[in-house]
């Protein structure tokens, strides 16, 4: 009996594990060939998505990697980067991220994530940009008309993961986004999954992958698209128009991603992580990132972002954090991260976690 109970836990995993290969080997099919199709072509779609701000990364400790964190991704923060992360959330953790990012543009971003026993492990997210109040200027009044808008986007959703075997795991999210400018706005919905394997006998070396923002078109509407047009003679009909806008995909992302554990000893610990990113609307790049953590407690990092990208000023980035057990199973997270975009100066990030 004994010996049928272990033979079928056997055949469970190694059937775990050869979907696991089918699934990554499918994606890696899917992201040559996309490689592949733009061979000889100059155009890299830059600027041809909607929802823009869906590409600005959360976490410090990822950021601070250089956003190569697919495979590393087990807190809270995954819910971004790889949903199937989220199911070695093992406590209640909850994560506050701001940046001041470029110009006077704010991004803030909340998470929470839960395991729920046998059933798997739950979350729920919203992020925010936003910016301060502009004058309305026309060309009549080119110094404004006295009139205030202001501009800015969002999304929610929810998440869940479950480790199908010790592991691997795999996760989803569910999310609405609105984007808005004045009196009109755009609404989407989307859903991303991503995996997570771990081979612990070779350096505990983890790999990832995720599909982000698969969803609808984003089009915006709202009073000011339409438009009262007068006719006849003596403008004496007047006809109701609507500017036709185009409807606009979400930034789709494919990322894939290994990391291993170059160095682990009783008190060091050094992760390196390479990403192969495969956006619609730019050409492929790799991010690189390195941590090292000193007894789980003090941590450093450094990275670079989007290797071999075109149209981007991001690159070199660096991080540092402190993670801090208070008193019980609580414990604090502080990580920081620094971000150079080039001619456009540089980002710092911040992030505040706690575990209970």
């Amino acid at each position: 009996m004994k010996r049928s109970v272990n033979s079928s836990s056997s055949s469970k995993e190694f059937f775990m594990k050869k979907n696991f290969i089918i699934v990554i080997s499918g994606l890696i099919i899917f992201f040559s060939n996309s490689v592949y199709s733009q061979i000889g072509t100059s155009l890299t779609k830059t600027g041809t998505t909607s929802a823009q701000f869906l590409k600005i990364g959360v976490g410090s400790r990822a950021l601070g990697m250089g956003g190569a964190f697919t495979a590393s991704a087990t807190d809270v923060t995954s819910i971004y980067w790889n949903p199937g992360g989220l199911a070695y959330v093992n406590s209640r953790e909850v994560i506050f991220n701001h940046v001041d990012w470029l110009l006077d543009v704010k991004f803030d971003h909340a998470a929470f994530g839960m395991q729920v026993g046998d059933i798997g492990t739950i979350g729920a997210f919203v992020s925010v940009l936003s910016m301060g109040d502009m004058l309305v200027r026309t060309i009549e009044k080119p110094e404004g008309t006295g009139e205030l808008f202001s501009a800015g986007a969002m999304t929610i959703g929810l998440s869940y993961a479950r480790s199908l075997t010790d592991d691997f795991s795999i996760g989803f999210n569910a999310k609405y986004i609105r984007e808005y400018i004045w009196n009109e706005s755009a609404i989407g919905f989307a859903v991303d999954i991503g995996t997570l394997y771990r081979i612990l006998f070779l350096n505990e070396t983890r790999l990832g992958a995720s599909i982000s923002n698969f969803g609808t078109k984003m089009k915006l509407q709202g009073r000011d698209i339409l438009k009262l047009t007068t006719a006849g003679p003596g403008g004496g009909n007047v006809i109701n128009t609507e500017h036709q806008l185009d409807a606009f995909d979400l930034p789709l992302l494919f990322r894939v991603g290994i990391a291993v554990d170059v160095v682990k000893t009783a008190s060091s610990r050094l992760t390196s992580e390479i990403n192969a990113i495969h956006p619609n609307d730019n050409t492929e790049y790799l991010n690189t990132g390195l941590e090292y953590s000193w007894n789980e407690m003090i941590f450093l990092r450094a990275g670079y972002k989007s290797l071999f990208e075109k149209d981007t000023e991001q690159g070199f980035t660096l991080g540092a954090g402190v993670d801090y057990r208070m008193y019980g199973l609580i414990s604090l997270k502080v990580d920081y991260a620094y971000q150079d975009f080039g001619r456009l100066k540089n980002v710092h990030y911040f992030t505040l976690g706690v575990r209970f």
